[in-house]
């Protein structure tokens, strides 16, 4: 298997082709070696594809495999939501059959039938389900304002799951996002937006593309930067 050295840290990777893809894709994972997914490519430029994102790889390497927190969630805790963090109140409701999550634009109030605290895996699927709800109430709106502010134009908005993606655009032109888009602050929440707005025109992340997305958003690698600081794999 291939590896690269980036300052202090060893990057070994696994190449799978995929001539469905038009890009290049890699993705990172615990106790798993860097993954990279696209069109198929010798070693040598798998080499220079995986060293350009060598600075991002060498983070969530280190996010990734930090000890996982197996800590249940109780009274106190906080649970992210557009861009923050909120209090969390864990009630512990005997007469629902599943947990049950509001929020009250302070704070969230988890119902838990099974006491005053719960796992992370048990709360994961209602907390899914909230950013959903969420994204389909709220990303439509941002999508026309920008249609708006930029003449750009979508055929439509969708929410769907990705495996290591936030969103897409795909080749009819709906733009579709990831639930836990709704985890991102309101301005990295427009430039994912903005991103895939930007390819109904430039499919690939070509110079034009970086031009189209700058002159409608000139600090998106701010936004971008943030973006990066999370643990979804990354588009090249």
């Amino acid at each position: 298997m291939p590896v690269l050295q980036y300052g202090q840290t060893i990057i070994e990777w696994r190449f799978q082709p995929d001539t469905k893809l038009k890009r290049h894709y890699v993705t990172v994972e615990r106790g798993q070696s860097v993954l990279l997914r696209g069109p198929i490519v010798d070693e040598a430029l798998q080499e220079t594809l995986v060293r350009r994102r060598a600075r991002w790889i060498r983070e969530k390497l280190a996010l990734v495999n930090m000890p996982q927190s197996a800590e249940a969630i109780t009274t106190g805790s906080r649970l992210r939501y557009c861009g923050r963090t909120y209090f969390t109140e864990v009630r512990h409701c005997p007469d629902l059959s599943k947990p049950r999550l509001t929020f009250t634009a302070s704070r969230f109030v988890v119902e838990n039938p099974n006491g005053i605290s719960i796992q992370p895996d048990a709360l994961m699927p209602v907390l899914e389900s909230f950013y959903r709800d969420r994204a389909h109430d709220k990303l439509p709106s941002r999508v026309r304002h920008w249609e708006r502010q930029t003449d750009l134009k979508a055929q439509g908005v969708r929410v769907r799951y990705f495996q290591s993606r936030w969103a897409s655009c795909n080749a009819q032109d709906v733009l579709e996002f990831h639930p836990r888009v709704m985890e991102l602050s309101s301005s990295v929440q427009d430039y994912v937006i903005l991103h895939e707005l930007c390819h109904t025109v430039e499919k690939n992340h070509t110079r034009a593309f970086w031009a189209l997305l700058a002159r409608h958003m000139p600090d998106w690698q701010r936004q971008h930067e943030a973006l990066e600081h999370t643990l979804y794999g990354d588009a090249i």
